[in-house]
């Protein structure tokens, strides 16, 4: 399938890794790219089209997709990220609460609104921004890596369903990616426009699932392993 002369809708396309795909398949010729955002009125990026979006609201999600019936690719983005302490903490529930109603059943929400509109031509597609988390283990971001790890589920789940009508569902799969988001992480990060041009490559190659960076790979790489990078953290350092 190709990006050129799609329709495209992007969740939180305001910054970051979403903004970057909005740019993105603009540039790769798409006919038309809806902006997902919370406050339109704020959004002033040219050559978008934006669109009131907040994915933990079921009539806001549901406005959206009305507002955007010509949609041919879907690009699940929004998302949120915190530390959050010990998952045995007293406020970890919370915190996973919150974190599931945007990482989680938000993609749930869109998925469910806009896919009876997506065509069974080919040329349909849902794109799943996911983390490397999935398989990581990280104590302090437990909520978001369980959040992520529901999310690559229903993704897996959708694309077996979704393939009786012929629409192609694709999974990104990345550590920390240099935006907004990411700020306050002193950590390695990919260059967004590099993992958003890795995603609309495998995108239009017919492919299921990238992986964005080597931190994604790597992980990945150990799930058959007897002893899994998610079980012992130690084997991605070669220990």
């Amino acid at each position: 399938m190709k990006i050129e002369n799609s329709i495209v809708f992007v969740t939180g396309a305001s910054r970051g890794l979403g903004l970057a795909f909005a740019r993105e398949a603009l540039a790769r010729g798409a006919a038309k790219v809806y902006a997902g955002v919370r406050n339109p009125a704020a959004f002033s990026e040219p050559g978008f089209v934006p669109i009131a979006l907040d994915v933990t609201d079921l009539a806001s999600v549901e406005a959206a997709a009305k507002a955007a019936p010509d949609v041919t690719i879907l690009i699940n983005n929004a998302g949120i990220a915190e530390i959050t302490g010990s998952p045995l903490a007293g406020s970890a529930e919370d915190h996973a609460r919150r974190i599931f109603e945007t990482n989680y059943y938000g993609v749930v929400r869109v998925t469910r609104a806009f896919e009876p509109r997506l065509p069974g031509d080919g040329s349909g597609a849902i794109v799943n921004v996911l983390s490397d988390v999935t398989w990581r283990t990280v104590p302090t971001l437990a909520p978001y890596a369980a959040s992520k790890a529901a999310a690559w589920s229903f993704t897996n789940n959708v694309r077996a369903l979704l393939k009786e009508r012929n629409i192609r569902v694709l999974s990104l799969h990345v550590g920390f990616v240099d935006t907004d988001l990411t700020k306050d992480f002193d950590v390695p990060k990919a260059n967004p426009v590099d993992v958003v041009r890795q995603t609309c490559d495998a995108l239009e190659a017919g492919e299921s699932e990238v992986l964005a960076d080597a931190g994604a790979r790597a992980l990945k790489a150990t799930l058959s392993l007897a002893v899994p990078g998610y079980i012992d953290p130690d084997i991605l350092e070669g220990n």
